[in-house]
């Protein structure tokens, strides 16, 4: 089979800029390039191939985050970044699993990223406890907040929905909603 450069693994920087202009071919090559070293590191670890899935998208999503953050430096090879951060997801995997005997069979070079993983730790931990939060909320305030902030309808679309008499009486109930999500936020564990 011929090689073609879009099957080639990327350099960082083409790595990195494809990411921060959202490129999905540069994602699937990233993905053909990195993916084997995962899959081989997971499967000599007591993982299989879906586990090995899994803890490469959560990598990918880790690295994605922190590039997209604007205060990303590669201080290695992204190869050996990618390794890294799927290194210490499977551990912990592991741990959770209780297979973990003391250490992993290392074929790679690898860093420490508990930084990066816990700061993606936490933002998951941030999204469950706000899904909680609209799940307490009800009706008609859920569908309010997520017609606002997630499906960004205008205040006077919500108003005609909800029968509302004028788009300042939706803003009001907006944000009474708001607090309320606040509050219910908050509360959580």
């Amino acid at each position: 089979m011929n090689k073609n450069t879009n099957i080639l693994a990327p350099t960082d920087n083409e790595a990195i800029l494809g990411i921060l202009n959202n490129s999905e071919s540069m994602l699937k090559r990233i993905y053909i390039a990195y993916f084997p070293m995962v899959l081989q590191l997971i499967i000599s670890n007591n993982g299989n191939e879906d586990e090995a899935k899994d803890i490469y998208q959560e990598a990918i999503i880790v690295l994605y985050n922190k590039v997209k953050s604007g205060n990303f430096e590669l201080s290695s090879k992204l190869k050996t970044y990618i390794y890294s951060i799927c290194r210490r997801l499977w551990l912990k995997r592991l741990n959770q699993m209780s297979k973990y005997g003391g250490d992993i069979h290392d074929f790679q070079e690898y860093l420490p990223v508990d930084e990066d993983l816990v700061s993606h730790e936490e933002r998951d931990i941030q999204f469950d406890k706000m899904e909680g939060a609209l799940r307490e909320l009800g009706e008609p305030c859920k569908t309010i907040i997520e017609d606002f902030y997630i499906k960004n309808r205008s205040m006077q679309e919500i108003c005609e929905k909800f029968g509302y008499t004028n788009a300042d009486n939706a803003k009001t109930q907006k944000y009474k909603c708001l607090q309320r999500l606040k509050k219910l936020f908050f509360q959580q564990k």
